[in-house]
């Protein structure tokens, strides 16, 4: 696959950015609200207070912040370390509903990291004070930015006629099932009544429901033995993404005056209901061979563990159905956990390599 210097395909050069506008577009439609207050005032939060030190990183303040901020940064890698020269023989090989189901998964993976991205920009970065969880921050854009692109990469390796490509890339317009998923980030982002415990557990759910059905779907292509350059790519994206909601769940913990179990309990489930639609019905894992109970399944499994993240109670109570997703989980996280500083895995051979 030839790319120019940058790392850019041609077909992406005139590719419009449609995040930004929508998010700009519920800004200046919405109409005026006033700021909702949880008990105490959120101007009492110690991470949204102003803080006069916060250009400064040390001394650290919040250690447990600042952990987490370093254990993102021993993960980081680039798209140029993702090998895709045997994927578009796999591609080829695939049945057509198993091509359109990728297809489309990847058109809104591609989009949705741009929209968390919005979030981080437009409300949490200018919202929280504490300088170890601007640090986290900033290093998830980063980071969101190179899933970005990496999907961007595997569209434009697989995808060689023009109008698909076009109509993937403009997944937000052009699909309702990927459209009704960013909908619902886009209005958090756009909603000035909510307050910043209620988002937090909003872009949980993004990042720790909506994206683990699609997540799991790749993984099966895993354990098929289908196309290396993606389910590795899947694999790395999917622990980033742990990670990020890892952190929602610490941020959430710091909270003072934390949202009611009934709010949380009620975007979880909303979240869940919308993820099930996607990959039950709109877009059905069926295509690949999956069994489309078990995904729901595992979608309510996967909002079971984010609740309990966040200190509440389990909803579903349901055990996890696929089991290769929970040893997959564990390998990825481990291989950050145990050896943050000088990992002996993958990442220190990568900085080995670049020496």
């Amino acid at each position: 696959m030839a790319l120019d210097k940058e790392n850019t395909p041609p077909s992406l050069n005139n590719t419009r950015i449609l995040a930004s506008k929508t998010a700009r577009k519920i800004f200046d439609d919405a109409e005026p609200k006033p700021v909702k207050k949880s008990s105490g005032g959120e101007e009492e939060e110690p991470l949204l207070k102003d803080n006069p030190r916060r250009f400064v990183i040390f001394p650290i303040q919040y250690h447990d912040i600042w952990q987490m901020y370093k254990k993102a940064e021993a993960s980081f890698w680039t798209a140029e370390e993702v090998d895709l020269s045997k994927d578009l023989q796999h591609w080829e090989s695939l049945k057509d509903e198993e091509r359109y189901f990728i297809s489309h998964v990847l058109a809104f993976f591609a989009a949705s990291d741009g929209i968390v991205n919005e979030n981080l920009v437009e409300r949490f970065t200018q919202e929280v004070q504490v300088t170890e969880a601007r640090c986290f921050y900033g290093f998830q854009i980063a980071m969101e930015n190179i899933h970005s692109e990496m999907y961007s990469l595997l569209i434009d390796t697989y995808i060689k006629e023009p109008k698909e490509r076009e109509y993937l890339f403009n997944a937000i317009e052009t699909l309702p099932c990927v459209k009704k998923k960013a909908d619902w980030a886009l209005n958090w982002i756009g909603n000035k009544s909510a307050t910043y415990g209620e988002r937090v557990v909003a872009f949980a759910a993004v990042e720790g429901i909506f994206f683990s059905g699609s997540f799991a779907a790749i993984f099966w292509l895993k354990k098929r033995g289908l196309m290396p350059g993606l389910t590795f790519s899947n694999e790395l994206i999917s622990r980033d993404e742990g990670l990020h909601c890892d952190f929602a769940c610490l941020m959430f913990k710091h909270l003072v005056n934390k949202p009611s179990t009934e709010t949380v309990t009620k975007i979880i489930k909303n979240a869940v209901a919308i993820e099930q639609e996607f990959l039950t019905e709109a877009l059905p894992v069926k295509l690949i061979g999956m069994n489309c109970e078990l995904m729901k399944q595992y979608i309510e499994f996967v909002a079971d563990r984010l609740m309990l993240e966040l200190g509440f109670s389990k909803i579903y109570r349901v055990e996890n159905p696929f089991d290769f997703m929970e040893t997959g989980r564990r390998l990825l996280r481990t291989e950050v956990d145990l050896h943050p500083q000088h990992s002996v895995t993958y990442f220190s051979q990568r900085n080995q390599s670049l020496l």
